[in-house]
């Protein structure tokens, strides 16, 4: 597993397997969130699949599958509601960076851009692309 730190409570990571179940619950994780949607993988790796895992070994799992087309305002203001735990949250999808954007354009109107590309930066996720799309929240 390749679990990166975005804040103290929010953490993202590439496609996790439901064999990593115990090992984010004994690395203290609440709650998983699935950002992959189903068609992109196999029936294993599946929300399904990874639910019933998660869940066996007493962590919360929730699956909100983002793509471009649906990295809409309302789906991002749930990422956030998901990401809100009694503890710490994973986020995984295919790499950590759609998990990432969501966080990024969850914060535009709270901190600065180059606050924001430098934390995901930080945690190795190259989102300068998206500066033009922070300004433009952060301007209304």
């Amino acid at each position: 597993m390749d679990i990166r730190q975005i804040t103290p409570s929010y953490f993202v990571s590439p496609q996790i397997s439901p064999e990593d179940a115990q090992t984010i619950k004994d690395a203290g994780f609440v709650r998983v969130i699935c950002n992959r949607p189903d068609a992109e993988i196999p029936p294993s790796h599946q929300a399904d699949a990874m639910g019933e895992a998660m869940r066996a070994a007493g962590l919360e799992f929730e699956v909100l599958p983002l793509t471009h087309q649906t990295m809409t305002p309302e789906n991002v203001a749930r990422q956030m509601e998901l990401a809100s735990a009694e503890g710490p949250v994973l986020a995984y999808c295919a790499s950590g960076t759609r998990c990432t954007v969501v966080w990024a354009l969850s914060q535009a109107a709270q901190k600065s851009s180059d606050e924001i590309l430098s934390t995901a930066a930080n945690a190795g996720y190259d989102l300068a692309g998206l500066r033009p799309t922070l300004d433009a929240i952060a301007a209304q």
